[in-house]
């Protein structure tokens, strides 16, 4: 297992902040949802790519659209990222579904369910 470097975390953490920023506030195409959200940015100690794990409330169909979004805007999107983070390289960033959210979701709906059917016995 590789161990995190306190400046990588940072970085990680900074990445991901800019980029939902970017996400949220400067990118205005209409596939996108805006129910999108980063959940969590691992950038390669090199600064050349990043993976960036987007969470995406809705069906199938809004979150394949987003990604298209997303993959479409990459080039914008690297390019804003470079004007408000100071760093060596710009990363390549590769847009990961994370599904945790929706299923933290379900689960609650689910514990909810049997807890009113416990009740209601």
């Amino acid at each position: 297992m590789k161990k995190r470097s306190i400046k990588n975390t940072r970085i990680n953490e900074e990445v991901m902040r800019e980029l939902s920023n970017i996400i949220r506030s400067d990118v205005k195409d209409p596939r996108i949802s805006p129910m999108t959200s980063v959940v969590a940015v691992e950038v390669a100690p090199d600064l050349k790519t990043a993976k960036a794990y987007i969470s995406v409330l809705g069906n199938d169909e809004d979150v394949a659209k987003t990604i298209e979004g997303l993959k479409s805007s990459s080039g914008y999107i690297r390019h804003k990222l470079a004007q408000n983070i100071n760093l060596r390289n710009t990363p390549e960033i590769t847009y990961i579904m994370d599904q945790s959210i929706e299923y933290g979701v379900r689960m609650s709906k689910l514990i909810d369910e049997v807890n009113k059917e416990t009740r209601n016995d």
